[in-house]
């Protein structure tokens, strides 16, 4: 296959940036405090999009202000993927195999770039709390690049998942595979370039030769973020006009198991100095009263 040549203004400007978080109504909770701490922590220029079903539009519209937005699941994917009422674990597709939760949501993050006007996405999850302020101009622009997350050698390919989502991400864009270790792409805080998302569509579609939505919906195993990671390292390079950031700005809690009041305080005293925000799981479900007022007590 030739080779894709993709250009870049390398002058440096000035960014606009947006958060997006796709969330669901069992997330509400830790959505509002989501955004609260956005309102208290990040520029008044950066915009947020929540995106949810357009059945759980009626709760979240209690969230949007002048900076926060409310976008529709059902606006942002193709017409043909459709939301069946008995079909809890995933979608309808006219094209495709049915699409489970999982794949439509990375389908969301990868479409939302057609659907919003700022140059850099900040993809922020539900369960995140900012706790400290956050300059994205400051920091995640340098001499006019922007931050791409890239954490070297950190994946064995003992992980069997993971490896799988490298192995579809190669295939997927006619890439080499990675070596292992792996670098990681994947957080809670990541940012995208927009105008390189719209340029892996075009990448996705030239190599397969239907819609990049198709290609995508047709896979099992992928993760949105090491596609993109994968697409940057091995398509563009240094067309990217990204630098990189091997340091996560967030302390996160991944696991399932609940924690008791001492092991949340023991957890959070492992923040560090360059954190600006703190991820416990949903899916360790504990209730975000448990741990809100500890949150504000963390040094600014």
């Amino acid at each position: 296959m030739n080779s894709t040549s993709y250009s870049f203004d390398s002058q440096s400007r000035e960014y606009t940036f947006c958060l997006i978080t796709p969330s669901y109504a069992p997330d509400f909770e830790r959505c509002k405090l989501l955004s609260s701490s956005i309102e208290k922590f990040l520029p008044i220029s950066v915009r947020h999009y929540i995106i949810v079903d357009r059945r759980d539009v009626a709760l979240f519209k209690s969230l949007e202000n002048n900076r926060t937005e409310i976008l529709i699941v059902e606006d942002v994917i193709p017409w043909w993927i459709k939301r069946i009422p008995l079909m809890k674990n995933g979608w309808f597709s006219l094209k495709t195999p049915p699409i489970r939760n999982w794949l439509l949501q990375q389908i969301i993050k990868l479409s939302v770039a057609k659907f919003v006007a700022e140059d850099v996405l900040m993809f922020v999850d539900s369960d995140v709390v900012f706790v400290r302020p956050l300059n994205p101009q400051q920091r995640f622009i340098q001499d006019g690049k922007v931050r791409f997350y890239r954490e070297p050698n950190s994946i064995p390919s003992a992980w069997e998942g993971h490896y799988s989502w490298y192995q579809t991400s190669s295939k997927l864009l006619v890439a080499p595979m990675v070596d292992f270790p792996a670098p990681n792409y994947i957080g809670d805080l990541i940012t995208w370039n927009k105008d390189n998302v719209l340029k892996l569509h075009d990448h996705l579609e030239k190599v397969s030769g239907r819609s990049w939505v198709e290609t995508i919906a047709s896979t099992w195993n992928l993760s949105e973020y090491i596609l993109y990671g994968m697409f940057v390292d091995y398509v563009l390079k240094d067309e990217a006009n990204h630098f990189i950031d091997e340091k996560y700005p967030g302390l996160q809690y991944f696991h399932t198991a609940q924690m008791s009041e001492q092991e949340i305080k023991n957890f959070l005293s492992g923040i560090e100095s360059h954190h600006v925000t703190v991820m416990i799981s949903a899916k360790a479900k504990i209730p975000i009263q448990r741990y809100e007022k500890l949150l504000e007590q963390i040094d600014k």
